[in-house]
């Protein structure tokens, strides 16, 4: 079946045929019919399976065949809100916007922190039909009443259940209630769990349930290997791997952000080109070093689990987990960097003594055992002892990106000797302008 037989404009199949593809995906096939429907959807998908297509062209559709109501700022409203959990997401979800509506007479914008706020304000001054943003920069927008949501006709929550496990929750909701009661919901998810459940059942109104595959699962085009090592000789694996093997293209994920540059320094000791990207790291170098990466002028890219999602790289072709992640589920998106639209990748995991318990519980999740292999001279010395790893299996790693200022405290005013201080009254965001203890915390967590 073609793209042709779905619906869609020609305008859109045009743009789809000239990005090389003629077939829809599973995903594709069940999706877009459904959202072009106008019910709500619960879709679930493997990642790199072309979640991104199955409702960016059906959107599309439909807002270049209806014509928008009412003007704010002289321009239709903002029609359509696409929230992601990461930058480097949000930015893929909106070029591929802008390529597969080339040939529509309708607008698109990006917004993230760690940018100027300011260019966000002048573009928001003029035609904006698709927003793509990360919910605390958007939430920011908001409280400075440069943004009006109030004409949103479709909702898109991209990698919901990354948006739960990272926190935003609460940003979610706040949001939700800046929104038109009637509108449709698109939720799209990689893994499945409950809360996923939980908020589908309190945002879609008798949903479609789409899943192509069976849920928490990695695709069958990634070949999946570990390596058992001592965690002292990681690094001098890795390089040995890099050599004796020549890959070209290596997406290396580390546990912690000091670990990600750490590793680039000892790489560049072995003469190995890399780069890092993480929380700490300003947009302009993420996205500088991304671009390096994508173009092949930059052998290996150090990220963190920020990356996991939102990085769309044609053919990848091999995902490193120099450190295993603490959350089972950050294995399945981070091997599926590699292997997406059919082509096959590779997933190496270098795993000492500290990590078995975590590799035990991807497994589980999984359902596979995966296979395991020592190379000589740098195999597991089976007298050393395990040892504790920090933010562990009990606790689920800090999420990263956006980070504000803080904010210096005023000092407290002194206390005379003949009264004391009334304590502070509570800040619950209700009065206008002010904001809640959430969506302050919400600030440190926009990717």
């Amino acid at each position: 079946m073609s793209f042709s037989t779905l619906g869609l404009s020609n305008e859109i199949i045009r743009a789809v045929t000239e990005r090389g593809y003629t077939e829809p995906t599973p995903i594709q096939l069940q999706a877009i019919p459904a959202v072009l429907s106008g019910s709500d959807l619960l879709a679930g998908a493997q990642t790199g399976t072309g979640k991104t297509a199955s409702f960016t062209l059906p959107l599309l559709h439909r807002l270049s065949s209806d014509k928008s109501k009412g003007t704010f700022n002289g321009y239709p409203p903002i029609r359509a809100l696409v929230l992601t959990p990461t930058r480097e997401l949000a930015a893929q979800v909106e070029e591929s916007v802008r390529e597969y509506g080339k040939y529509l007479k309708l607008n698109s914008m990006v917004m993230f922190g760690g940018v100027s706020i300011n260019l966000q304000k002048q573009r928001l001054k003029g035609r904006v039909d698709i927003l793509v943003a990360t919910p605390g920069r958007l939430l920011d927008h908001v409280h400075q009443g440069t943004l009006n949501l109030s004409h949103i006709e479709v909702l898109v929550l991209d990698e919901a259940d990354r948006m739960l496990d990272m926190g935003f929750i609460n940003d979610i909701r706040r949001i939700l209630s800046l929104l038109p009661k009637q509108r449709q919901n698109l939720l799209f998810f990689a893994t499945f769990s409950d809360k996923i459940k939980a908020l589908a059942a309190g945002l879609l109104n008798h949903p479609t349930m789409i899943e192509v595959a069976r849920r928490n699962v990695t695709a069958d085009t990634i070949a999946q290997k570990v390596y058992q090592v001592d965690r002292d000789k990681k690094r001098q694996l890795l390089a040995h791997l890099i050599r004796r093997d020549n890959w070209y293209q290596v997406l290396v994920f580390t546990r912690t952000k000091y670990g990600a540059d750490r590793l680039v320094k000892q790489l560049a000791e072995d003469r190995i080109q890399a780069l890092a990207i993480h929380g700490n790291k300003s947009q302009p170098v993420r996205t500088n070093a991304l671009a390096k990466f994508k173009n092949g002028s930059l052998q290996v890219l150090v990220a963190t689990d920020i990356a996991a999602r939102g990085l769309d790289i044609s053919e990848l072709p091999h995902v490193v987990n120099f450190d295993l992640p603490n959350v089972p589920e950050d294995y399945v998106h981070r091997i599926g960097r590699t292997g997406r639209a059919g082509a096959s990748g590779e997933a190496v995991s270098l795993v000492c003594v500290d990590e078995y318990p975590l590799l035990k519980d991807i497994e589980k999740l999984i359902e596979q055992r995966l296979v395991r292999e020592v190379v000589a001279g740098f195999g597991p010395n089976p007298d050393i002892e395990p040892e504790a790893i920090p933010n562990g299996q009990q606790h689920r790693p800090k999420p990263e990106g956006d980070k504000r200022p803080a904010r210096t405290p005023k000092p407290l005013p002194r206390a005379s000797a003949k009264r004391k201080l009334a304590p502070p009254a509570a800040t619950n965001g209700d009065k206008p302008g002010a904001r809640s203890f959430a969506s302050r915390r919400s600030a440190k967590r926009d990717r």
